[in-house]
């Protein structure tokens, strides 16, 4: 289950924002905000804090703590509920909309009572918004798009969420006496990037106290089906798991049915049809006798039908079969392939972590490289300065003699301004290792400007990496608008890597992004975007997005050795 962290994260980030809905001082706001923020990256379980460890919490001060202990206590805190009652609960609903935020969203309540996400809309389509300030009909359009990008989540979680909850879940099926295998299965095992119900497959002679033991989880908020091979619960988040037991000798053939997609699935069985075979979650069969050929392992029966074994993360029918036919399926990216992370922050700016702290995390993960990239002074709320970044620069080259074996580079995130521009000059900007650009601003530019604005960044010779780069957080903030194949051909053409961010509610690029920009030549990274110790972990979400799309180890800069990664940022200059 989910660290206490991240439940009292949530809690903090909708206290900061009924605070805005309701009027509240925007510093209370932000401060609630940057608190939820560092206590979702903090490294600690503060369930095991005392009131002086919660004080030890960046951003968080006496009265936070107060809230916190409170909440760990109750699973709430009592100025929550206050405002929780103030305000609608369809209007708390409407600031999940992206694109629409607090202060709209209470002006469309004061000014004409709309309190639902439904009432919205039906608002909108009957102009009814004309006329309110700060609703032209851009914004109108907007709102739609976001009520549009809300209703398609569907209940849908985060990766990350959903594999936290599944391997909690294998962990304590496995112990049971008689479950011989124990894995996830569906999309969260194809790791896509929001999953709707989580598929758990159970290899026993004996189901029934598996089904026990899955129905009586401490997380199981009600059993919605049980029966003697399968049971539904949902969990005290709403989230659904469906648990399924086979008999140990059908393993293969069900973690391969129940693996999906379903689109791969009927391009397997029209395969076996074509044999004169008969493809289910029991097995691999002769079509006319019903005899068994084969099912206890994956392998078995993607040979049998004439295929090698297929990776989970390309089972989406993109492709994967004709490329297996012809025997050119990739040799994905694995997690072991990755030399270093190129993109992560200190407390210096936004991150939760110190400097020291960052490189002691990276350095037990083995790196052979790694990148501190604070931001950079464009983005003003981050306060940042030359001298600061000299100051660090000189610190991080006075720390490399403590990581002999894992080699420190310097950079930053630069901000692309509206022009395509970033913040320092040649002259600066030649002192850093490494520069990663990234949108932070001025989202809704158009089409044409945006593409500009991208290309123009991939241009400047110092700029090694595009961050995060249609700029979309998932089920918050739709993608920028910009023409990708243009993107595509500067980065190819300029030598650029971009970048793959592993942040769970980022993905970005999309996979589907990413399988179009190999075929233009697009060298990729993929990073972490790192703010805590922590959230290096995520390198495996980064990782399972590039094998999503069709990613080879030498397509990722950061699995380079070190020469041939320099060699790179070089991007050309003398």
């Amino acid at each position: 289950m989910a660290r206490a962290n991240e439940q009292i994260e949530a809690l903090l980030q909708e206290y900061s924002d009924l605070l805005a809905i309701s009027g509240g001082d925007p510093f209370r706001v932000r401060t609630y905000e940057k608190s939820a923020r560092s206590v979702g990256g903090y490294h600690t379980d503060i369930a095991t804090l005392d009131r002086a460890g919660l004080l030890k919490i960046p951003n968080v001060g006496g009265s936070t703590a107060d809230k916190i202990a409170e909440a760990l206590e109750t699973g709430t805190f009592s100025a929550l509920e206050h405002l929780r009652a103030e305000v609608p609960a369809g209007v708390r609903e409407m600031i999940s909309i992206p694109t629409l935020g607090p202060k709209k969203a209470m002006a469309l309540y004061k000014d004409l009572r709309i309190s639902s996400v439904e009432e919205l809309a039906d608002a909108i389509h009957e102009g009814r918004l004309r006329g309110l300030k700060g609703f032209g009909e851009k914004t109108e359009e907007k709102i739609l798009h976001g009520i549009g990008l809300m209703r398609q989540s569907g209940g849908r979680v985060q990766l990350g969420v959903a594999l936290d909850l599944a391997q909690e879940i294998i962990r304590e099926l496995s112990e049971v006496r008689g479950c011989t295998m124990c894995a996830y299965a569906g999309s969260l095992r194809r790791m896509a990037e929001t999953i709707g119900d989580i598929d758990i497959l159970v290899a026993s002679k004996k189901p029934g106290p598996v089904m026990e033991a899955f129905a009586s989880l401490s997380y199981v908020a009600d059993v919605i089906a049980r029966g003697d091979t399968k049971t539904s619960i949902r969990t005290t988040k709403g989230l659904q798991v469906d648990l399924r037991v086979v008999p140990p000798d059908v393993w293969g053939a069900a973690l391969q049915y129940f693996t999906g997609s379903k689109a791969h699935n009927i391009r397997t069985r029209e395969i076996a049809v074509r044999k004169k075979l008969k493809l289910s979650e029991y097995g691999l069969f002769e079509a006319d006798t019903e005899k068994l050929i084969v099912s206890q392992t994956e392998e078995a029966v993607y040979e049998r039908l004439g295929l090698p074994w297929i990776s989970p993360l390309l089972r989406e029918d993109r492709g994967e079969i004709e490329a297996a036919q012809r025997g050119e399926l990739p040799n994905l990216i694995e997690l072991g392939h990755i030399r270093g992370d190129l993109h992560t922050h200190t407390n210096l700016t936004d991150g939760l972590a110190t400097l020291e702290d960052m490189l002691a995390s990276a350095a037990a993960l083995k790196y052979a490289y790694y990148a501190v990239t604070d931001h950079a002074p464009n983005l003003y709320m981050q306060r940042m300065t030359d001298e600061k970044m000299l100051a660090q620069r000189e610190r991080v080259r006075k720390l490399q003699a403590t990581y002999p074996k894992m080699q420190l580079l310097h950079g930053s995130e630069l901000n692309i301004d509206a022009d395509g521009g970033v913040d320092w000059g040649p002259e600066f900007l030649s002192g850093f290792d490494i520069c990663v650009a990234s949108v932070h601003t001025l989202f809704n530019q158009s089409k044409d400007e945006m593409t500009r604005r991208i290309v123009r960044a991939c241009e400047n010779p110092f700029v090694n990496i595009i961050g995060h780069p249609t700029g979309r957080q998932i089920g918050a903030r739709p993608p920028v608008d910009v023409d990708l194949e243009e993107v595509f051909r500067a980065a190819a053409r300029t030598g650029t890597a971009l970048e793959i961010n592993s942040y769970p509610d980022r993905l970005d690029l999309k996979d589907e992004h990413i399988m179009w920009a190999r075929r233009h030549g697009v060298r990729f990274a993929v990073d972490t975007d790192s703010h805590s110790t922590i959230h290096l972990d995520f390198m495996k979400y980064g990782v399972a997005q590039a094998g999503r799309g069709w990613l080879e180890k030498g397509d990722v800069i950061n699995t380079w050795p070190l020469a041939k990664l320099r060699k790179f940022l070089r991007k050309g200059r003398a």
